[in-house]
């Protein structure tokens, strides 16, 4: 535990990184990845699961948040940790990327976003100042800047101007967040898939020195070896002595890789999302518990594994639960993909201390393409 804010760099393998996030409210032991509790719950999860499954620190949504039940309303019952009973650290994204995405009606100029809320169609506006207030109010412990994410592809017009707005508005937060003893405000680096525009964008943002640094933009849609690229230049760019933090990636075979790339920290709805949907992550690969090979299964999805759902619990049961709609299925799913990748998270740590990390990729690789247990 500290009173400040503190990266500490242990190990690197290569390009890969072990690290430690030091900070009051615990340490974030990097590579890490975020659980996404969007709305102040990781979805069909219970915290005290989250916790117990090694997640250091959970991801919360300052637009969402915003909209219900409200950054002012949280402040008044002690702020987010205590609403949600979670006592570890909380980053939460600015609201940009929700604006552009769910917002039916936006527009966007120098001073902010005034967009139409997705829930009861309010009108509100979202400054870069507005922003860090409302992390402020939720007591978040890593606070993003508000940013424009653009999907690509796009114009490479498009895609610098608002690479620059941003770099704009990251000054702006920087200064409305002020000095916040043992918290931290992380600039994201955009520019699309365009090198000089994420290299220009990288070395703009470590003039503003901040406490750490995200990479956004990317995992919208893209190939993975266009992300891949632009890590390579966006990395380098980046300060050595800061975190690094991939925003919304992403599958097992992303963080994998984007780890060899130099990132530290990850975050993304893909396990608790493809839960509900009845997929399964596993040391396997990839289970699809609709289908009915696994209808008279007797076998878990994985008897080696650590969790109840993936080791108690049989594969027939899950796919009853999952065609039958019953919210059983998705908890407990959700459950076996948040252990598989704090699991895979706790391999790559180990990995990179021993200075075999390029095997633990292909040992995990060689596991997902031997693929699952043949039908009984």
């Amino acid at each position: 535990m500290t009173d400040t804010f503190q990266f500490k760099l242990l190990a690197t393998d290569g390009k890969a990184r072990r690290g430690e996030v030091l900070m009051p409210r615990g340490t974030i032991r990097t590579p890490a990845f975020m659980p996404v509790g969007t709305v102040g719950t990781v979805k069909a999860m219970y915290l005290d699961q989250v916790r117990e499954l090694g997640a250091d620190i959970i991801l919360g949504n300052t637009y969402h948040l915003m909209l219900r039940p409200g950054a002012e309303r949280v402040a008044r019952l002690g702020g987010l940790h205590k609403f949600i009973r979670w006592e570890r650290p909380i980053l939460t994204d600015s609201g940009g990327f929700q604006v552009m995405s769910l917002s039916s009606l936006r527009k966007l100029n120098e001073q902010g976003v005034t967009f139409k809320s997705h829930v009861d169609g309010a009108l509100y506006h979202m400054s870069p100042e507005r922003s860090i207030e409302i992390q402020g109010l939720l007591d978040s412990d890593i606070q993003m800047q508000l940013d424009e994410c653009v999907a690509l592809p796009a114009e490479p017009d498009e895609i610098e101007r608002a690479m620059e707005m941003s770099l704009r508005w990251a000054e702006r937060c920087k200064t409305a967040f002020g000095d916040q003893p043992g918290k931290a405000m992380f600039g994201i680096v955009q520019g699309g898939d365009s090198p000089k525009l994420r290299e220009r964008s990288a070395l703009a943002l470590k003039d503003l020195d901040l406490k750490g640094y995200a990479v956004g933009g990317l995992a919208v849609g893209e190939p993975q070896e266009v992300m891949l690229d632009m890590l390579d230049v966006t990395c380098p760019a980046l300060p050595e002595e800061k975190p690094r933090y991939l925003m919304g990636v992403g599958t097992p075979d992303d963080i994998l890789k984007s780890v060899a790339h130099g990132i530290d920290m990850f975050d993304c709805v893909m396990p608790t999302r493809s839960g509900r949907h009845g997929l399964a992550f596993t040391r396997h690969g990839r289970i699809n518990l609709r289908n009915a090979r696994h209808a008279e299964d007797t076998r878990p999805l994985d008897e080696q594994s650590s969790c109840p759902a993936t080791r108690d619990y049989s594969r027939a049961y899950l796919h009853h639960l999952i065609r039958s709609n019953e919210s059983l299925g998705g908890m407990l799913l959700s459950w076996n993909n948040l252990a598989y990748y704090q699991e895979l998270m706790v391999g790559i740590r180990k990995a990179i201390e021993a200075g075999r990390y390029a095997d633990f990729m292909a040992e995990t690789h060689e596991g997902w393409q031997r693929g699952d247990l043949p039908p009984v």
